[in-house]
C-alpha cells in the first residue's frame, strides 16, 4: 500500500524542479517580449510558458501542502481539507 501511494506521487511530480522550471519560463517569457518571432514560434513558446508554469504551481501547492501537514502535525492535530498556512 505505501509502494504504490509513492508511486503515485513520483508520477504526480514534475520531471523539471522548482528552480528549472522557474528559470526557463523567465526565458520563455524575456523571448517573447524581445519580439520578431513569427506567431508560430510566439505562440509555441506561450505555449510552453503556460506548462512550465503550471509545474511551478504544481511544485508550490505541494510545498504548502507540506508545511500545513508539518504545522498540523506540529500542533497535535491531523490535517485538514484546505488547510493552508498562508
Amino acid at each position: 500500500m505505501a509502494q504504490k501511494k509513492a508511486e503515485e506521487r513520483a508520477a504526480d511530480e514534475p520531471e523539471l524542479s522548482y528552480e528549472e522550471s522557474r528559470e526557463e519560463l523567465n526565458s520563455v517569457v524575456r523571448r517573447l517580449e524581445s519580439g520578431g518571432l513569427s506567431l508560430k514560434d510566439s505562440l509555441a513558446l506561450w505555449e510552453r510558458g503556460e506548462e512550465l508554469a503550471r509545474v511551478c504551481e504544481q511544485w508550490l501547492e505541494g510545498a504548502r501542502a507540506t508545511l500545513a501537514a508539518a504545522m498540523d502535525e506540529r500542533r497535535g492535530e491531523g490535517p485538514e481539507e484546505g488547510d493552508t498556512p498562508f
